[in-house]
């Protein structure tokens, strides 16, 4: 990597892609030729991990380089302002970057630019019309509503169909795909390309709202999938036992549901029609930095804030542990980045900031957490991942890769999968009497990492249930008091 002509770097992510989405990673439906050809000229981490696997505690993640018990969200909250000075874009500002994000953000406020020069907004439907309840409109949230207005001429939503944010329903786009909002973000990331101040290096964090519902690809993308054979969604031997009770039978956007096979089948084709569309748009932005001779020095992270359930033991949605909520994809390509490889280092959301100023030979500031990719052997030996979440009271969970224990502070309820034997988690071996040293191994684990947790998950040694859960912690919601220093 040159000294003298310091790196652009581009980090994409999509909002809700699952782990094993990618062709390359061997799924037997999806196509992402583009991805996969990025895969080819760089690495892959294929253990990935979202540590709080729903949109706002994975991007505080994502941003600050801290993990949860650090950032203060420990669950889903939509309503406490945001305090954090060090970000990945502030530091790329301090270095003489220009910072432009484009696509979903999700913080608060809404217009919270996170360090970035510049943030060209897609905020989701669900945001908009939180903030219209709040007597706001869509354009004090949103870039792209206002802009899909002016192209059609009248007053447009994004929603015009029906379907909602959270929908399990799928169905082809109602306008012309120019007009798509995965393309908005794509076509405004080109723009930045060509407008941006050619005197400096850039920092671009172009951010798709899909695959998240709603699962509304362009028809192309849709029909693409909609007939093809799908094999059936994993279903654990303890599934029953844990979420049976929560069936949300008739539930359009459902945590835990038995739905109809032909809606599962459409909800699919969108979910995996959305992922083609973006794999084509991401190669538009490539295309782009290729035209502008570009790409030979721009370091380029495709990942993603969490995964989706999409009726895995009958699960939908995120925010539980599972590996369809928590295992992301995370590839790298540019210079320095090793081609053709895929690796088995543990790593998380944290990481991508330090992983990304280290490529580009930037200080990592003190505060943060995560590890840089560059780190030689293990980064992590282990991943603690936790959320607040419907009947668990709150999930806690640790895994090495190779196994994973589960933790459930409601009722104290305990899961353990063996992920290299059983990669769709259908056997939970705490179900065998004979594994209790095992759990017990697990248990103490969780016991070191959560001794001094707020809510007290643990006395004299000992995991407690019951306890009451905060989604907030208290470095967040405590008057003028700062997110809580690192510990390194």
């Amino acid at each position: 990597m040159s000294q003298d002509k310091p790196p652009n770097v581009l980090l994409i992510t999509a909002d809700q892609w699952r782990f094993d989405c990618l062709s390359c990673a061997d799924h037997p439906v999806v196509h992402t030729p583009y991805l996969d050809q990025m895969a080819r000229d760089g690495t892959r981490w294929a253990k990935a991990y979202s540590p709080a696997p729903t949109c706002i505690p994975a991007r505080a993640s994502l941003y600050t380089g801290l993990r949860p018990r650090s950032h203060g969200f420990v669950g889903f909250n939509h309503t406490q302002p945001w305090p954090y000075q060090t970000t990945i874009a502030s530091v790329f500002s301090d270095a003489g970057y220009q910072t432009q994000a484009i696509g979903k953000m999700h913080v608060v406020p809404e217009r919270n630019k996170m360090g970035f020069d510049d943030v060209r907004l897609h905020s989701s439907s669900g945001i908009i019309r939180a903030a219209r309840r709040r007597g706001m409109s869509a354009a004090d949230v949103d870039d792209y509503e206002p802009w899909l207005s002016e192209q059609l001429g009248r007053n447009a939503t994004q929603d015009e169909h029906g379907i909602d944010t959270n929908s399990i329903l799928g169905r082809p786009w109602d306008k012309d795909e120019s007009l798509h909002y995965t393309n908005f973000v794509s076509g405004k990331s080109v723009e930045f390309l060509n407008d941006r101040d050619p005197s400096k290096p850039f920092f671009l964090y172009t951010s798709f709202n899909a695959p998240h519902p709603p699962f509304d690809p362009p028809a192309w993308a849709f029909d693409m999938y909609r007939d093809r054979d799908m094999p059936e969604p994993p279903i654990g031997n303890w599934e029953k036992d844990r979420f049976g009770s929560l069936l949300q039978p008739h539930h359009h956007a459902p945590n835990h549901a038995i739905i109809d096979p032909h809606v599962l089948q459409l909800a699919r084709a969108g979910y995996y029609g959305h992922m083609t569309h973006i794999d084509h748009q991401i190669n538009r932005i490539f295309s782009e930095l290729r035209n502008l001779n570009l790409m030979d020095n721009t370091i380029v992270m495709f990942t993603s804030d969490h995964g989706e359930m999409l009726g895995d033991h009958h699960c939908f949605r995120k925010g539980v542990p599972y590996e369809g909520s928590s295992h992301i994809p995370m590839m790298m390509m540019g210079p320095g980045i090793e081609p053709g490889k895929t690796r088995d280092q543990l790593v998380e959301l944290a990481d991508v900031m330090p992983t990304l100023l280290e490529a580009a030979k930037i200080k990592i500031p003190e505060s943060v957490e995560g590890q840089s990719f560059f780190e030689d052997g293990e980064i992590h030996q282990e991943i603690h991942g936790e959320h607040v979440l419907w009947s668990a009271g709150s999930f806690q969970w640790i895994t090495d890769g190779r196994k994973k224990y589960i933790w459930m502070s409601k009722d104290g309820g305990e899961q353990l999968f063996d992920l290299e034997a059983d990669p769709f988690e259908l056997n939970d071996l705490a179900r065998d009497p004979g594994n209790e040293l095992e759990l017990n191994r697990w248990r103490e684990k969780l016991v070191r990492i959560m001794d001094n947790f707020e809510e007290g998950f643990v006395e004299d040694g000992k995991l407690v249930p019951g306890k009451s859960v905060k989604i907030l912690l208290d470095c967040l919601t405590k008057e003028n008091k700062q997110p809580r220093p690192a510990q390194n």
